[in-house]
């Protein structure tokens, strides 16, 4: 797949930039689409299908398939369920070949307070950025888009790739594989009129480029004060009064109405941030961005050796629980045929990788997972081992040994607790 583009097709895609698109979908890896085609098996005829997608996407013959529906269950504690659109892998190589040819033309005018799925950019850096704001303003416009990804105008959309880009393929391309139709689990395909396939390779960039004119580029022109982060569809504005996070939000659901979008008046909140130095009244003080929870929380002045009240992200409390109830369902007590490097192995990469995350802010929040998953272990050794059975007490004391003698053994262990 080396080599020049040859000539005699209707568009100029380059042979390497298909071959650096299925590279980047192997190392990601995923499921299969609706055609049952896993990344194995495209990989193990990998010239041929390459060749033949490079192929009709010079010509101009090249249509995706169906989109794989997978339902999954929403994270707002509510037991919905959100729909996600698993493309065939041949498809992922093709939406990976269209972020490759915009991203290199958006990513230098998007805003700098866009922090999703943007090289470089994180949500460490968007949680930071918050936090130091929540500091500065006494008031925060916590705004979420009803089903953004859902509803999402094609028409609105392309005008703003096409803005982007001369290359006509790549915008004819970017349209086909937004009326890609759904395959639902009982075999019906649902067609579309709007919105964006989540779980495809391209839908993050095209979901950027769409809030950067609907959403950032009006914000920095018509409220050039309001300071913001935006991660994708999550937003949180900062505001220097109650009357102004008022007008702000009014504002906003003017605007977002303008370019076919809703706010979802359950989920957008106007939130005080309360601490030690503000002593103001207000019934909503917390909010939640990325996974952690924003509120006034206890804090230590190391140098007055004084406790105060700052207003500080930690982990949501519904992501502990959820994690909690991971580990749970591991049912270490049922492995008692393992070892306990075993039972590590097993668990250490998913435990080590949520720390990471969750411990970045506020660390003391997330203790009760290292309290939890010694009392799982504890419930292992008492069915391994006779002479702890039905003992608490003794198999405490045989873990914290363990602990003693390998603190490094398990990832939680890294925690203070």
């Amino acid at each position: 797949m080396s080599g020049p583009a040859s000539r005699g097709k209707s568009f100029d895609i380059p042979r390497q930039l298909v071959w650096d698109a299925w590279l980047t979908v192997r190392e990601n890896g995923g499921a299969a689409g609706p055609d049952g085609v896993t990344v194995e098996q495209f990989e193990a005829d990998v010239k041929d299908r390459l060749y033949v997608l490079w192929n009709r996407m010079s010509s101009g013959s090249y249509f995706p398939g169906p989109v794989r529906a997978v339902e999954i269950p929403k994270r707002d504690g509510k037991g919905g369920l959100r729909v996600l659109g698993i493309p065939n892998v041949v498809d992922r190589v093709a939406q990976t070949v269209l972020r490759m040819a915009l991203e290199p033309k958006v990513e230098p005018v998007f805003h700098r307070d866009s922090y999703g799925y943007r090289p470089g950019r994180s949500q460490r850096q968007a949680l930071e950025v918050c936090r130091k704001r929540c500091w500065s303003h006494d008031w925060v416009v916590d705004l979420d888009v009803r089903k953004f990804f859902d509803t999402v105008p094609w028409d609105k959309l392309l005008a703003a790739v096409a803005y982007h880009t001369d290359r006509k393929w790549v915008l004819m391309y970017v349209e086909r594989c937004l009326k890609a139709p759904l395959r639902r689990a009982d075999g019906a395909l649902q067609e579309r009129t709007m919105g964006l396939h989540q779980g495809g390779p391209v839908s993050p960039l095209l979901a950027n480029i769409f809030l950067h004119w609907g959403l950032d580029v009006w914000l920095a022109r018509e409220l050039p004060s309001v300071a913001f982060e935006r991660f994708a569809d999550d937003v949180v504005l900062h505001c220097v009064s109650l009357e102004e996070a008022r007008d702000v939000l009014a504002a906003v659901k003017a605007r977002l109405a303008d370019v076919g979008l809703e706010v979802h008046p359950g989920k957008t909140r106007i939130v005080y941030c309360k601490d030690s130095n503000r002593n103001g009244d207000y019934e909503i003080t917390s909010f939640t961005f990325l996974s952690f929870t924003f509120r006034p929380r206890k804090a230590w002045n190391n140098t007055r050796k004084k406790a105060f009240t700052s207003f500080i992200p930690g982990a949501a409390p519904e992501r502990v629980a959820e994690f909690s109830r991971e580990m749970h369902d591991l049912r270490f007590h049922r492995r008692t045929n393992q070892t306990l490097e075993q039972l590590a192995t097993a668990i250490n990469p998913k435990v080590a990788g949520w720390l990471e995350y969750f411990t970045m802010f506020y660390p003391s929040g997330v203790r009760v997972i290292g309290r939890r998953i010694d009392r799982h272990l504890m419930r292992w050794a008492e069915g391994k081992y006779k002479r702890l059975k039905r003992s608490d007490r003794r198999a405490r004391a045989w873990l914290r040994g363990v602990r003693e003698r390998s603190p490094g053994l398990f990832a939680h262990w890294e925690l203070r607790y």
